[in-house]
């Protein structure tokens, strides 16, 4: 294997482990945890999968903001109240916990595996 290879391989192994690793200072629940959490009505739950995704299921509370959307409607989200995120398999909503992280929300929760482990 060649340096040049080798420098690669590395690149990709960080860039993937950026990507995987749990954003700081965002709490993670599993969809199980998620199913006790629900009785809470003072936090905002919100699914950044796609409006179509959300119309073919969604967990009753959420509410759609498709991730492409959300930094225009961060406005409508309090910074006061917990802001639960789901998506699909959990790298989108854990895209946008860094997003909202970023804009200065402190309260975030992510939920791993998303929809698909909800099911």
């Amino acid at each position: 294997m060649t340096i040049a290879n080798g420098i690669i391989i590395a690149l990709l192994i960080i860039f993937l482990a950026q990507k995987l690793i749990p954003v700081k200072g965002v709490k993670q629940l599993t969809t199980a945890q998620l199913k006790n959490e629900m009785k809470d009505k003072t936090k905002q739950y919100i699914d950044v999968r796609t409006s179509a995704e959300f119309n073919s299921f969604h967990i009753t509370g959420f509410k759609n903001i498709p991730l492409h959307q959300l930094h225009q409607k961060m406005g409508q989200l309090s910074r006061d109240k917990e802001i639960v995120v789901i998506c699909q398999s959990g790298m989108r909503s854990s895209k946008a916990s860094k997003m909202l992280k970023k804009s200065g929300y402190k309260n975030i929760t992510n939920i791993k595996g998303g929809v698909s482990a909800w099911r």
